[in-house]
């Protein structure tokens, strides 16, 4: 206990908001990298995903493209892409790692929000004329939007997990007050970034659930009033 009421203590203390080092900075450079390495991995892995849950083509391949991407440790690819790009270039290989964290989430997200789809659905919006695209757009993006958000949400929060170790390369982030506080055996430190790296975290989730739920088309939502209808 005398621990946790130290890392509150550091976490209010006045030095805590001063300095290159304050709190505020290093929340804006956690959601930064948070921000920017999901929109990148997002462009990539969406229109990608909708492409394989439209024409039921490459899913296989997504699969093992995933779980390879879900293999690969982030902290060894961090450093390993640090010493190929070069010191110049910390930014960039950190960006890339994060990308690579993020993609098999959002790809599996956007495919599957389709694959979830009646196919009744998507056969009687081309038996009415609709053309490809409008299917797609009109139909099948709409109805897969829940899930495509659910691995948007899964992987935002395994990015601003993540990108704690960017600390290690001297990027910042919440990752800095724990790198830093492990050889000073300053443990009330370390517990203190833990907390506000995992509040962040679950403000996120929170966000993205509400988020999720809203995408929800309203002709699908399943209210009380349904069950209770159908339990008649």
């Amino acid at each position: 206990m005398n621990l946790i009421a130290e890392a509150f203590a550091w976490l209010f203390s006045p030095e805590r908001l001063q300095g290159p080092y304050s709190l505020q900075i290093l929340l804006a450079q956690q959601l930064f990298y948070t921000v920017v390495s999901v929109v990148i991995a997002a462009v990539v892995a969406i229109p990608l995903g909708w492409w394989i849950g439209h024409t039921g083509r490459g899913r296989e391949a997504a699969v093992a493209l995933s779980g390879a991407a879900r293999a690969i440790p982030a902290f060894g690819l961090l450093i390993l892409l640090v010493l190929v790009f070069g010191v110049l270039h910390k930014p960039e290989a950190a960006f890339v790692t994060f990308v690579v964290l993020a993609i098999p989430s959002l790809l599996a997200g956007a495919y599957s929000g389709f694959e979830a789809i009646d196919r009744r659905v998507v056969d009687a919006a081309r038996a009415m004329g609709m053309t490809e695209w409008q299917i797609l757009f009109k139909v099948e993006v709409p109805l897969g939007l829940p899930l495509l958000i659910g691995g948007l949400r899964s992987a935002t929060l395994q990015v601003v997990s993540t990108v704690t170790i960017a600390a290690y390369v001297n990027l910042g982030g919440l990752g800095w007050p724990i790198i830093q506080g492990i050889p000073l055996q300053r443990f009330d430190q370390v517990l203190g970034g833990a907390l506000l790296v995992a509040a962040l975290a679950l403000v996120l989730d929170a966000l993205l659930a509400l988020a999720q739920h809203a995408a929800v088309p309203r002709g699908v939502r399943v209210t009380p009033a349904d069950i209770v209808s159908t339990t008649r």
